[in-house]
Formats: C-alpha cells, sequence, structure tokens
C-alpha cells in the first residue's frame, strides 16, 4: 500500500499541496509588503500564481509573473538574486523541520490563456462551434 502512495504517477500528497499553497500565500504577502531589500525586487508588482513542492518538501518552486509581464526576465533574476533572504522570511511559521529551497520560474500559464482566447475568438471556430454535430442530431433523434 504504502509503495503505491509514493510512486511516480501518484501525484503530489495533501500535504504537498497544503505546504506549497502556505508557502505560495506567504511569498506573495513578503512580496507585495516590499519586505525584501533588493530595489529592484521592491519595485515591481508580483503574482505568484503557483507553488510545488518536492515529495520531501525541501524544494519548492514558485511560478511568478510581474504585473503586465513586462520585465518578467529582469524579475526572475531579481527573485533567484534574493531567494535566500526570500526563504527566510517565507520559513516563519511554517512548522516545516528544513526550510524549502525556493526556485522561481516564470509562469506561462497567462500566455496559454491568451493563445486559447485568441483560438475561441477566431470566426472558424466559433462558426464551428454554432453549428450542431451530426453526432449530436443523431442522439437526439433516437430519443
Amino acid at each position: 500500500m504504502c509503495a503505491k502512495r509514493f510512486s511516480q504517477g501518484s501525484g503530489p500528497t495533501q500535504r504537498q499541496l497544503r505546504v506549497a499553497e502556505v508557502i505560495r500565500h506567504r511569498l506573495a504577502e513578503v512580496l507585495a509588503r516590499g519586505d525584501v531589500h533588493d530595489p529592484d525586487l521592491s519595485r515591481l508588482s508580483i503574482t505568484v500564481s503557483e507553488v510545488t513542492t518536492s515529495p520531501d518538501l525541501k524544494h519548492a518552486t514558485a511560478y511568478v509573473m510581474p504585473l503586465g509581464g513586462i520585465g518578467a526576465e529582469d524579475a526572475l533574476k531579481a527573485l533567484r538574486r534574493s531567494s535566500a533572504e526570500l526563504r527566510h522570511q517565507v520559513a516563519g511559521g511554517l512548522g516545516l523541520k528544513f526550510a524549502p529551497q525556493l526556485k522561481f520560474e516564470l509562469d506561462g500559464t497567462f500566455d496559454r490563456m491568451d493563445d486559447a482566447r485568441r483560438i475561441f475568438n477566431d470566426p472558424r471556430v466559433q462558426a464551428d462551434v454554432a453549428q450542431p454535430d451530426e453526432d449530436d442530431d443523431a442522439a437526439d433523434d433516437a430519443q
């Protein structure tokens, strides 16, 4: 039973999800308050959209994006430069034996959402969605 719980395909545990969410909230608070001593980070508004943790909770990856996506690479460099300070500030109150090592990645979710909106707004796609499927008509006739 335990071997299956920790297998590769089982996904994150409830504890991993809970700790990741607490880290996300604390990191967002620290960045919003401007408690970091890096002037590049202090002037940016950064969204922390998701945090994932390793199974042993020693590593956490935060997916971030500056407001409007402007200066994303510079923000990422500043976050990586300040990761030790952010780790210290986030770790307080987590109740973990070890403070997780923070890694930062740009969040591509916003770009994918824009691509999906663009696709759904395409007149050809809207025309296709507006037309009933032949399968739907056959199912309606059978009833």
